[in-house]
């Protein structure tokens, strides 16, 4: 059987009618958000019976404005994209005026309502989003201090026969070990595995190999995208992050492997401002995706994992396995 994503059945496309609103995910709710100015185009919902012009069935082909459209959920997903943000609770990004990009695309895509990081501070919650623990892991000491033995989502996914790639700004070089300048180690999680020695030097990158992957139509069957420590919101502001994303992220949005609607794309950030809720934003992209759609569920780290490792056709790892799968995927 193939997957569903977000609310895909019966959708209420960007352009495509058919109901007068967005059709619920089990678990989810479905209600527009109004973008900020200069977000991403929010969806605009056709007189009742309306199927324009597009794709066979009706459904038009996203576009970076409106990347979310309600297409048919692939057979297999055959692309997971994660985005990692910092330090920001969801009611610092979505809604806020300083984040018009972020609020439109959560308007115009998905978002969730209820996620939280797994901890504080940042190395172990992305330790526990890539390998199902925190391995006890209470601090951001880098991988000399904390060098990690056992199966990650990075060690499954090659075990699978398929590439992985981390994408990581302003690192040094391939798989650095240490932080430099606006690179901080333990914002990426591949260099902690000692199983993945061999794998990190050839596909722990820096952010510039994305665009040429995107443009050669590679991009893995995993991706952790990881900016720097002013693009991520740590050092700088949200409106920097903001713009930041919405520099980078249409390339990827009209990129053959996202047009082609085997593509997902996580948004999320890795804790909150060290509240005891832990509350975070997380934004759901993909063309399958219902525009407008909430998702009410609680949801943290563990769950995007274990909804990858799904995607993926791998089996949860740790705290994945008792974790749920984001509704539809």
């Amino acid at each position: 059987m193939p997957r569903r994503a977000v609310g895909v059945a019966a959708a209420v496309v960007l352009l495509v009618a058919g109901c007068s609103a967005p059709q619920q995910a089990t678990g989810a709710s479905a209600t527009p958000a109004t973008p900020a100015a200069g977000a991403v185009a929010a969806p605009a919902v056709p007189s009742s019976g309306a199927v324009p012009a597009g794709t066979p069935g009706g459904v038009v082909s996203p576009t970076a404005a409106r990347p979310c459209v309600g297409a048919p959920a692939p057979v297999r997903w055959q692309h997971v994209v994660w985005i990692w943000f910092e330090n920001k609770p969801a009611t610092a990004v979505v809604g806020s005026s300083s984040a018009p990009y972020l609020s439109g695309l959560a308007s115009a895509c998905a978002s969730a309502t209820d996620d939280h990081g797994v901890t504080h501070p940042s190395l172990p919650n992305y330790l526990a989003a890539t390998s199902g623990t925190t391995h006890g892991v209470t601090d951001d000491a880098g991988p000399a201090a904390h060098p990690l033995p056992g199966a990650s989502l990075f060690s499954q996914v090659s075990a699978a026969g398929l590439q992985w790639r981390g994408y990581d700004e302003a690192m040094p070089g391939p798989c650095a070990t240490t932080s430099s300048g606006r690179y901080a180690v333990k914002h990426n999680p591949a260099v902690y595995y000692t199983d993945l020695r061999a794998d990190c030097r050839r596909w722990d990158v820096g952010l510039d190999h994305l665009a040429a992957d995107l443009a050669a139509d590679r991009l893995p069957a995993f991706a952790f995208v990881t900016p720097d420590l002013c693009h991520d919101m740590h050092d700088c502001s949200v409106a920097v992050g903001d713009a930041w994303l919405r520099g980078m992220l249409p390339a990827l949005l009209t990129s053959p492997a996202y047009q082609r609607g085997s593509t997902a794309v996580f948004i999320t950030w890795d804790e909150d401002d060290g509240g005891p809720a832990n509350s975070v934003p997380l934004l759901v992209v993909a063309p399958s995706v219902v525009p407008g759609t909430t998702i009410g569920d609680r949801l943290d780290h563990y769950a995007l994992l274990h909804t990858t490792e799904h995607m993926l056709d791998l089996a949860p790892l740790g705290a994945a396995a008792s974790a749920p799968v984001i509704p539809g995927f």
